[in-house]
Formats: C-alpha cells, sequence, structure tokens
C-alpha cells in the first residue's frame, strides 16, 4: 500500500459513542506507504491500534494528559537489534551510550526538529528485534516518514493537549 499522503481523522469516545473531534488533517506518512506489519527499515508505517503511551519533545510539555519528556542531545530511541534496551527511549552521552548510536543500526537521536513535540505509538510493545521501532506521531517536515505519522505542529499541540492515558491510535487505508 505506497503512497505517503494521508489524512488523519481524530475521535473521542463517551457514553454515546464515538465523535469527531477533528477530521481530514492533511499527515505524512511512511515513504513506502503502509503495510499490515512493519520490520526495521521497511519505510512503511504499521497498520493496526496501538497505545499512545507517552509524549516527548525538544519544546516545552504544552500541556495535556500523557507523560511529557522535554528531549536534548542526549536522547536516544535505540534501534540497535542487539541491544537489551531495543525500542525504548534512553539518555546517555553518545561516547557512553551502552548501545550503537550510528543511524544505520537503526538508532536516533531525539534532538531533531521533527520531534520538537512528538506522541509515542505502542508499536513492537515485546520489543523484538527486526519487528520495528521507533513510530512516533510528530511533527511534519513536509515530507513522507521512515514509518511515523507526521501532521502540522500547531495541530499536533493541539491533539497532545487533550489526550489522555488509554488514548489509541488507529492506522488504517
Amino acid at each position: 500500500m505506497g503512497g505517503s499522503n494521508a489524512k488523519m481523522d481524530v475521535y473521542q469516545r463517551n457514553a454515546t459513542g464515538w465523535h469527531p473531534v477533528a477530521v481530514g488533517i492533511p499527515a505524512f506518512i511512511g515513504a513506502a506507504g503502509m503495510a499490515p506489519e512493519t520490520h526495521d527499515g521497511q519505510m512503511k508505517t504499521p497498520m493496526g491500534v496501538f497505545t499512545l503511551d507517552f509524549a516527548f519533545g525538544t519544546a516545552p510539555n504544552p500541556g495535556g494528559g500523557l507523560p511529557y519528556v522535554q528531549v536534548g542531545p542526549n536522547h536516544w530511541w535505540d534501534g540497535d537489534m542487539k541491544s537489551p534496551t531495543y525500542n525504548t527511549m534512553q539518555v546517555c552521552e553518545k561516547s557512553q551510550c551502552p548501545f550503537n548510536t550510528d543511524p544505520a543500526s537503526g538508532t536516533e537521536n531525539l534532538d531533531i526538529p521533527q520531534y520538537v513535540h512528538a506522541v509515542v505509538m505502542g508499536v513492537n510493545k515485546a520489543r523484538i528485534p527486526g519487528n520495528g521501532g521507533a513510530f512516533f506521531l510528530h511533527a511534519t517536515d513536509g515530507g513522507p516518514t521512515a514509518g511515523c505519522v507526521a501532521i502540522d505542529d500547531a495541530k499536533l499541540v493541539e491533539i497532545m493537549r487533550w489526550l489522555q492515558p488509554g488514548a489509541l491510535i488507529a492506522i488504517s487505508k
């Protein structure tokens, strides 16, 4: 399922069911589109329903109900498939990290403009090496992603402000 342009709809559930909050939000997904299953290096956005566990960003916490980590140059998302902390956020100086920090390993430094604000998608929570990691809802740079979902930062902040624990993201055609 190719193509990296997408639309995002946001719904909130109450006692009477699901209600749209925002529809048709322009979004970018993986450069190679979507897939029912993902693997490291595939450049596809995973399809399915995933938890939104916590948020992070280089900017201060914009508010909202999810835990938030303000990141800097020593914050990493471990993509090293040989590491026991694969597919988790880690904090260490580059020279002291116990995992491979080379971008070719899949590890990402989180101190980048697209991560001014981001929400972690609970993809591969079992942290099985090779089954993909570092999937986020984050600010767009105007182009396709490596597998994340990217939207305008102002809209992302608006969404982050009302997200609560238990929030989900559903990705489908």
